[in-house]
């Protein structure tokens, strides 16, 4: 296959291959490969909401120190080939449709034998291990795709560090009713004599966390933000004191303090495990780590910023950040959510502090809620809701409405990120224009 073919490919088996959760179907797919996950040292990241971040930080503090370092992260916001890449680069057209090809050549095989095809999670997975093995690579950090122990990600056995985020409810139909469940299947991550950081969790959680690592013989590190002391903030990043070391984040919101002081103490379990970075590189890493989606602010004429809210906890973090650097604000808001998402909980968290709010159908994705859907359910609690036809009409009524000292906000889901920032970009293109006529 061609790139082109690989994608139509993954397409094809994304609408005609149902999301399941378990290993079964992936060791059989890996044995066929070789296991070449097998010749591999990972951090394994699981948790509801800051994965990305973590790893984002990680990535950067270890390239930084010369490591070759592997990236596996979902979704991504501008390009398919984001989700892979080593060294900094994401994975080439050409490497992707050679895996690929040999991945469905083994699933060919596989069927034919008379067992069930992989997901499209499965197979990129795969492809992921393909070229991180082909690659070199030094270290691979490694993101759940969804809870941890039934995760496709979840087949290695090579797990240096397991980093577990801030907990909470999501994917219920999947991964259980109560935290204390949840966390028990994302906790699933940790292996026997493993190293594990976590945030410090709510109660439940944090029970469920230190019985998993008891059991497992795994040395437990609790990475606890309100030991960082943030010293100068504001919507481009902020500076924080931890462990009487300076760092400067360029990402904004609350929350990345929490995600920051994670990585710091991810690094400084890797400082003993043969992957050690000096103090330099490590604030160097954080002080040129990418991370966009996340409280990004894409324009400053009005302000505005997307973030890849989704779900509760994430909807919380969004409210504190907006209630921290936005307060007295006039609020605009751009929402598009999935309908299998716990949109109802969001929305009550976060449409009473806005004064506009446009809705959109995200985009090219069978599981996004029509925009008057959203709508309509928006309107029980603030009546000033529009449904609009498309996320370039949404952008540009938001822009209409702005004053110079409003705020626009964009959120609801990562998956309109991408096609949110190019369709900003365009709209500024075209104001400047307007300007110099």
């Amino acid at each position: 296959m061609n790139y082109q073919e690989s994608r139509e490919y993954i397409d094809r088996v994304t609408r005609e291959i149902p999301s399941v959760l378990g290993l079964e179907h992936m060791r059989e797919l890996m044995k066929r490969l070789g296991n070449p996950q097998e010749d591999l040292k990972y951090v394994h990241i699981a948790g509801t909401n800051g994965k990305g971040s973590v790893i984002a930080f990680l990535y950067s503090a270890l390239s930084q120190a010369g490591y070759c370092v592997g990236r596996y992260v979902s979704p991504t916001l501008y390009s398919y080939r984001g989700r892979i890449a080593v060294a900094g680069q994401m994975i080439d057209r050409d490497s992707f449709a050679l895996y690929l090809t040999q991945v469905a050549d083994a699933i060919q095989v596989m069927t034919a034998d008379g067992f069930p095809h992989p997901t499209a999670f499965e197979i990129e997975t795969a492809v992921a291990f393909l070229y991180f093995k082909n690659k070199g690579c030094d270290l691979v950090l490694l993101e759940v795709g969804m809870g941890g122990n039934l995760d496709a990600t979840n087949i290695i056995n090579n797990t240096l560090l397991a980093v577990l985020v801030s907990i909470s409810m999501d994917h219920m139909s999947f991964l259980g009713n109560t935290l204390s469940e949840i966390a028990e299947k994302k906790a699933g991550i940790i292996k026997e004599g493993s190293h594990v950081v976590t945030v410090r969790q709510k109660t439940e959680v944090m029970e469920v966390i230190c019985e998993k690592c008891r059991s497992n013989h795994a040395e437990c590190t609790v990475a606890d933000a309100a030991q960082a002391q943030v010293v100068e903030e504001g919507v481009e990043g902020q500076t924080i004191i931890y462990e009487k070391e300076c760092y400067r984040i360029p990402l904004a919101g609350i929350y990345q303090k929490e995600n920051a002081v994670a990585a710091l103490n991810a690094l400084k379990v890797l400082d003993g495990l043969g992957f050690p970075t000096t103090a330099e590189q490590k604030k160097e890493g954080l002080e040129k780590v990418s991370w966009n989606g996340r409280f990004t602010v894409l324009d400053t004429e009005p302000l505005f910023v997307v973030d890849g809210a989704h779900n509760p906890a994430a909807a919380d973090m969004l409210v504190q950040s907006i209630e921290h650097y936005f307060k007295g604000k006039r609020l605009i808001y751009i929402m598009g959510v999935f309908s299998d998402k716990d949109y109802q909980s969001v929305i009550r968290k976060t449409v009473p502090l806005a004064d506009q709010i446009f809705t959109i159908q995200t985009p090219n994705n069978v599981r996004a809620l029509p925009a008057q859907k959203l709508a309509e359910a928006i309107e029980k609690i603030n009546p000033h809701v529009e449904a609009t036809e498309s996320v370039e009409a949404a952008v540009e009524k938001a822009y209409g409405l702005a004053e110079d000292k409003d705020v626009i906000l964009a959120f609801g889901s990562l998956s309109f990120i991408g096609i949110m920032t190019e369709t900003v970009e365009e709209e500024k293109k075209k104001r400047k224009e307007q300007q110099n006529d």
